[in-house]
């Protein structure tokens, strides 16, 4: 981050360490490394995710796409990028019916562009109401 933002190491820890005072990060120690991840439970969570869905232009992708898939009320992110570590592997987990021909023709998609594995499971609404979705282990990326 200190490279991308042209800023040193220490202004972008202390910076950090606000947020993380704040509520709006979690942190975790892995080894001698230190991994931020947004808190889903912060007050002001969705709107501060809005506001950067539209600033890098991600709301209107999200939503065409999510209107194509048809019958879709949630997508959660989970797995290792859910908890804010890197990983060759994008993990998702989708509610409703969605039309799985077009959800697989996206996935290749993805896949192509990203370089990167996606695994996926699609729940029912009913099914979803059995599992823990609240938890530190999924990421709420869309609902409707």
């Amino acid at each position: 981050m200190a490279e991308e933002f042209n800023e040193s190491t220490n202004s972008v820890r202390l910076e950090l360490a606000r947020f993380e005072d704040a509520g709006m990060v979690k942190s975790e120690l892995v080894g001698n490394k230190k991994y931020y991840r947004a808190n889903a439970g912060f007050s002001l969570f969705n709107e501060v995710r809005s506001i950067l869905l539209k600033q890098t232009g991600l709301n209107s992708v999200i939503e065409e796409v999510v209107e194509k898939l048809g019958d879709l009320k949630r997508v959660y992110l989970t797995g290792d990028l859910a908890k804010g570590m890197q990983s060759d592997i994008i993990s998702l987990v989708f509610v409703g019916s969605p039309d799985r021909v077009y959800l697989t023709h996206l996935i290749h998609k993805v896949e192509n562009i990203t370089s990167k594995k996606i695994q996926y499971l699609v729940y029912s609404e009913a099914e979803s109401n059995d599992l823990e979705f609240e938890s530190d282990k999924f990421l709420l990326l869309w609902n409707e």
